[in-house]
């Protein structure tokens, strides 16, 4: 049986992996002759790395998933240590691109090099963090989790939805940003011409 939680943290994981690499896609492809609109997209994008996973979906793994697999796995506790102390940096790492990021715009190509490598450590950051958690947290969930854990937590989980996964309840807050990034995206990362 697979269960709602389950299903809906490798969507999201789908859906930030995806974010993910059309930023280093769009990064790679650089400005060309559309500046204020390569900005706005990548704005666009940082600011859904800090508001959705930030707020919402490492909260929910946080409060929700990590303890009951540690009270009930030693083998786990040091990786769900590493991964609370990740999520607790990870709002600085987003801070700190979005400044970069608007250091490149600002102050032009000088600052370009600075985000493109500050970008490319937090991307491999962000990917060694999910597989990690789908690797060996949710492998070991399966196993040591009883069915009134799985019950509240696939409660939970679906109570709050990812506006990038298409699979569950949209929230209108976010349909606004959705919209935008995909739009605005340049082809073939994007919808956008």
């Amino acid at each position: 049986m697979t269960h709602a939680s389950l299903r809906i943290i490798h969507d999201e994981h789908a859906a930030l992996t995806a974010m993910l690499r059309s930023m280093g896609l769009l990064v790679q492809r650089g400005p060309q002759d559309r500046p204020e609109q390569f900005f706005d997209v990548m704005r666009g994008m940082l600011f859904y790395m800090d508001e959705f996973p930030e707020r919402l979906h490492h909260t929910k793994e946080t409060k929700l998933l990590f303890p009951p697999v540690a009270a009930r796995s030693a083998a786990t506790r040091e990786a769900i240590a590493q991964l609370i102390h990740e999520h607790d940096i990870g709002e600085a790492l987003v801070r700190e691109l979005q400044h970069l990021l608007l250091g490149w715009e600002l102050l032009g190509d000088s600052r370009r090099s600075v985000f493109e490598s500050a970008l490319k450590a937090y991307v491999d950051f962000y990917m060694n963090h999910i597989r990690l958690e789908e690797t060996v947290i949710l492998p070991e969930a399966l196993q040591v989790l009883e069915p009134e854990d799985w019950q509240l937590l696939d409660k939970a989980f679906v109570d709050q939805s990812n506006p990038l996964t298409g699979k569950y309840p949209r929230e209108p807050l976010y349909d606004r940003l959705f919209t935008r990034i995909a739009m605005h995206t340049p082809a073939p990362i994007g919808l956008g011409d």
